[in-house]
């Protein structure tokens, strides 16, 4: 009887690991047909692409970083489309307050003469924001959208206001201007699962660009996925599999990157300050999304190498020395990974 109970059980589970297989594997597929409608409207950034797809997965939000003319305003447009997401776009600006992006309560009065206030919701309330060069915008601005950011709410006048999800924040910035930006905090970059670095396309990439988009005819983006579609993949992304080399590699990579407990001595002399645990959890759940975009079952070392640049370099800061002396954050990380491919 009890080894009936036992095969029966057996069963249960081989059935439910096949169907979760499955399942994985349908997603994966998905993802992959939307990642191809985006590569169909976005020439030459094929790991712009995947990075910015993988932290959508992961369920996180992005910081672009490129010059003018890259296309990122473009991407987010095509995500937006290609993922069925409801996008919105905001141009930051010095003079934006905190209630042109949040919302605001105006005082009505109803037929019987009684006065109420009513809540417009600003441009946040939205699956897709694109906050375009978010630089620019004062300290306080920029603000409003840290509770959006981490809680997927925001508080107007006392009362909480939940944003649809799933949302996303997909902020640009544009690294030759300074003059008159105000640099985002460490809290509020912190939020970013990643920063993705826009660099300019190929030969043949432009050759591309110039012939696709300058005739009569421009590509346009189609709809692959609706938000529920977008939803359950990132549910399924917290149920990849990861071994333990792949955690160990996680911790031992964001760990050394911090001068008080690494044993590396250009961290111990460079660093000002390294990534803290909410770098290691979004690296875990980022190789999952990776994983997962490119159909495996899980994830491996190698993925945590290839996406350490995007998550740690704006975790991390170099002090005025390392700075003067001409050393740089991409250079030092790449010491890092040196360090966990050789273990």
């Amino acid at each position: 009887m009890a080894s009936t109970i036992t095969q029966t059980e057996n069963h249960k589970a081989e059935k439910a690991a096949e169907n979760a297989v499955a399942n994985m594997e349908r997603v994966a597929d998905l993802v992959q047909k939307a990642r191809t409608a985006i590569d169909h409207v976005i020439y030459g950034q094929e790991s712009v692409v995947e990075e910015s797809l993988i932290t959508l997965l992961a369920g996180g939000h992005v910081l672009l970083i490129g010059v003018p003319g890259l296309a990122k305003t473009k991407l987010v447009h095509t995500l937006g489309v290609v993922l069925g997401l409801d996008d919105k776009r905001v141009q930051f600006t010095p003079d934006l307050m905190p209630a042109d992006i949040l919302g605001t309560e105006v005082l009505e009065e109803d037929a019987g003469g009684k006065r109420f206030f009513r809540f417009i919701q600003g441009p946040v309330f939205c699956q897709l924001l694109m906050a375009d060069e978010i630089n620019r915008a004062s300290p306080r601005t920029q603000s409003a959208l840290l509770q959006a950011m981490q809680e997927g709410r925001v508080s107007i006048a006392g009362q909480y206001h939940a944003l649809p999800q799933p949302f996303h924040v997909l902020a640009t910035q544009n690294p030759i201007e300074q003059e008159g930006t105000y640099p985002l905090p460490e809290a509020q970059l912190d939020r970013f699962l990643m920063q993705v670095d826009i660099s300019y396309p190929s030969f043949e990439a432009e050759r591309e660009i110039i012939l696709r988009t300058t005739g009569v005819d421009s590509p346009e983006p189609r709809r692959v996925l609706n938000a529920e579609d977008l939803a359950n993949a990132q549910k399924l992304v917290r149920q990849v599999p990861v071994g333990e080399s792949v955690v160990n590699a996680i911790l031992k990579l964001v760990r050394a990157g911090r001068p008080e407990t690494s044993d590396i001595k250009d961290v111990k002399e460079q660093v000002a300050w390294g990534p803290g645990p909410r770098a290691s959890q979004a690296l875990m759940q980022a190789v999952r999304a990776r994983a997962l975009l490119q159909g495996r079952l899980s994830p491996s070392v190698d993925d945590v190498l290839a996406l350490a640049r995007p998550v740690l370099q704006h975790r991390m800061a170099l002090n005025f020395g390392a700075r003067a002396d001409g050393h740089t954050l991409p250079a030092l990380i790449e010491t890092l990974c040196g360090r966990i491919d050789a273990a």
